[in-house]
């Protein structure tokens, strides 16, 4: 019987490297943003909101990017378990773009905002409970080292926002990651600024950030950037 890697010691897990100690790690962060986002109002919402994409996109992205093609190769059921979580991931993708759509006032906000959190939820107990301690009894300490090592890497460099149309898999997602990142980064700095700046500043900013998200749209509608996707998760 597989053991949750919620309820293991980071020995257990592979030492402070492992894949499965990083992916915890990230979890735990989520969850405290979370916490953080019960309550918090207006442009304190927002804040917290785009900590938490970035968390979020990253992690998936280094997720679909290194982890997944491992789990199909080495789990008989791994195409089930992975499109599960792609699932999941796309549905997070469509709340947090009607989320940046709607705006504060929109009335379908709260319910999208319980949403999020539930699909998030249910995302962490299935790769904590589910995926992870089959990879784990699957691969060896080296493996989930070496893993833990490319997927730290790719987090750094991923996109930080949402993008439903991308494919989840290769060769979309490998092929629209470098642009989409840079345009994400910079569009989250533009934000931050523009939330901190004069009054009198916001419209520039905020002109600038729906330029950078104009591009990303057009980055994502890119035919290469939608191919290998499969149709639960195709948009």
């Amino acid at each position: 019987m597989t053991r949750s890697i919620a309820h293991q010691t980071i020995a257990e897990l592979g030492g402070p490297g492992s894949v499965l100690v990083r992916q915890r790690r990230d979890h735990a962060e989520l969850d405290r943003l979370i916490q953080r986002l019960d309550g918090a109002q207006g442009t304190d919402q927002e804040e917290v909101l785009m900590r938490l994409d970035r968390l979020v996109f990253s992690h998936a992205f280094a997720e679909e990017a290194v982890l997944w093609p491992v789990v199909r190769r080495v789990l008989p059921d791994g195409e089930a378990l992975t499109l599960r979580i792609e699932q999941e991931h796309q549905e997070v993708n469509e709340l947090v773009s009607a989320l940046e759509e709607g705006g504060l006032d929109d009335p379908g906000r709260p319910a999208r905002l319980a949403r999020l959190v539930e699909v998030l939820r249910e995302d962490v107990r299935d790769e904590e409970d589910l995926l992870l301690p089959q990879l784990q009894e699957a691969v060896g300490v080296a493996e989930l080292r070496s893993l833990g090592r490319r997927w730290a890497l790719v987090s750094r460099i991923a996109p930080t926002r949402p993008h439903p149309t991308v494919s989840r898999r290769p060769p979309g997602n490998a092929a629209s990651a470098l642009p989409l990142s840079l345009l994400d980064r910079t569009r989250d700095l533009v934000d931050t600024l523009t939330r901190r700046a004069p009054a009198r500043l916001a419209p520039v900013g905020r002109a600038v950030s729906a330029g950078l998200a104009s591009v990303a749209g057009v980055v994502e509608r890119v035919p290469l950037a939608r191919r290998g996707d499969r149709e639960p998760t195709s948009r």
